[in-house]
C-alpha cells in the first residue's frame, strides 16, 4: 500500500486520572504530501495539542493507551523503538515548535547554545563552531539580529523568543515541523509578523507544516488543508479553499460563522453548551448536543465519509444530503 508523505492511521491517544480514563486523540486519520501545511483548527480542550504530542511521541507519564500508524517518508515510524525515534525522527525529521515559548526556552542558556544543541546531540554538525554557524544561518532565516544569538531569552521579547523557538525546530532541516499555537499569547502585530515569517519560511525552502491553532483567522494565513478536531476526533478535513468557502459539518459551519468579516452584514453566531468531557465522551456524533441540526440518526456513530470534492466529514447529515463518494 503506497502511503502519502505524512500518513496518520487510527491514532489512538489516552490518558489516565483519577477520574477515568481520558480520550485524548480517539482513532484520528490524515494524509498529508510534502511541501503541504495543514491547519488543525477546534476549541481548547478538543485534542490539537495531544495530538501533537502524539505524532512526535511525546507522552506524559500517564499514558495509559498510544496505538495507529504514522508514516513519514515511507517509514513506519510507530514501529521504532523509544531511543530510535528520538536519535533518527524527533528533531532530525520532524520538530515541535512548542506553546509558549518562554516555558521551552532555558533561562539560564544563551540563544545560540539551545538553537545549535540539536545539531550536536545528533550529530549533524562537526564540533560547535559549525553548529553555531548553522545556528547564525537559521537565524537569518527567521528574521532575528545575529547578535540576539549571544543574549538569554529574558532578553528577548514574546516574538523574538517565539522565532528562537522556529529556529530550533528549522536548524536540523527537519521534513516536517508542528506548530503548536506559535502565535498564541502574543500581540496582534507580533502574530502577524511570525505569520509573516512562516509564509516565507513555506516558499524558501521545502518543509511540511502541521499548524495547531484555536485562531481561524490565522488559520487562513498557511493553510493548503484544513482539519477540523471535535472532542479528540477529527470531524472534517478538506483543501483550504473549498473549507474557507463551503464548511460542511455543522460544527465548522458554526466556527466559520462566529469569526468577524470585513465585508458583510452577517450576524455573529455562537455554538451553545460546552463540548463533551473526554473521560465520557457521548455516543453517537459526539456534536449532536450542541448541533442545530441534529436529527434522529445522529444516535448513532457516523463514519467518516467522503465527499465529491474530495473532503472527508465525520456527519450522518453529509450521508443524508447524498454525494458521499465512499464511507
Amino acid at each position: 500500500m503506497a502511503h502519502a508523505f505524512f500518513d496518520v492511521q487510527n491514532l489512538l491517544l489516552t490518558f489516565r486520572t483519577k477520574q477515568g480514563i481520558v480520550r485524548a486523540v480517539d482513532q484520528v486519520s490524515f494524509s498529508l504530501e510534502a511541501g503541504r501545511s495543514m491547519v488543525i483548527i477546534g476549541e481548547s480542550g478538543c485534542g490539537k495539542s495531544s495530538l501533537s504530542r502524539a505524532i512526535l511521541r511525546l507522552l506524559p507519564r500517564n499514558t495509559h493507551e498510544y496505538s495507529g500508524q504514522v508514516w513519514l517518508d515511507g517509514t513506519d515510524v510507530m514501529h521504532l523503538t523509544d531511543e530510535q525515534f528520538r536519535r533518527s525522527i524527533r528533531w532530525v525529521r520532524m520538530a515541535l515548535v512548542p506553546q509558549a515559548a518562554m516555558n521551552a526556552l532555558n533561562p539560564v542558556t544563551r540563544i545560540e547554545d539551545q538553537v545549535a544543541e540539536p545539531l550536536i546531540i545528533h550529530g549533524l554538525a562537526n564540533g560547535r563552531s559549525e553548529a553555531v554557524q548553522k545556528s547564525s544561518d537559521v537565524f537569518e532565516l527567521v528574521g532575528v539580529p545575529l547578535d540576539f544569538l549571544r543574549r538569554y531569552p529574558f532578553e528577548l521579547s514574546g516574538g523574538m523568543r517565539q522565532r528562537a523557538a522556529i529556529a530550533m525546530a528549522l536548524v536540523t532541516n527537519p521534513a516536517l515541523v508542528v506548530l503548536d499555537e506559535p502565535t498564541s499569547a502574543l500581540d496582534v502585530l507580533t502574530q502577524a509578523s511570525i505569520m509573516n515569517v512562516l509564509k516565507r519560511i513555506k516558499q524558501e525552502i521545502s518543509v511540511t507544516f502541521i499548524l495547531i491553532t484555536h485562531d481561524i483567522a490565522i488559520s487562513s494565513e498557511l493553510a493548503d488543508e484544513v482539519g477540523v478536531m471535535y472532542a479528540g476526533q477529527l470531524v472534517e478535513r478538506a483543501d483550504a479553499v473549498h473549507f474557507y468557502q463551503n464548511p460542511v459539518h455543522p460544527y465548522s459551519q458554526r466556527l466559520m460563522a462566529s469569526v468577524p468579516k470585513l465585508r458583510g452584514s452577517e450576524e455573529l453566531a455562537f455554538i451553545p453548551g460546552q463540548p463533551p468531557s473526554l473521560l465520557s465522551p457521548p455516543k453517537g456524533c459526539r456534536f449532536a448536543e450542541r448541533c442545530h441540526q441534529r436529527f434522529a440518526r445522529c444516535a448513532d456513530e457516523p463514519p467518516l465519509l467522503t465527499v465529491e470534492d474530495g473532503r472527508q466529514v465525520k456527519c450522518w447529515l453529509v450521508a443524508e444530503q447524498g454525494g458521499v463518494v465512499n464511507g
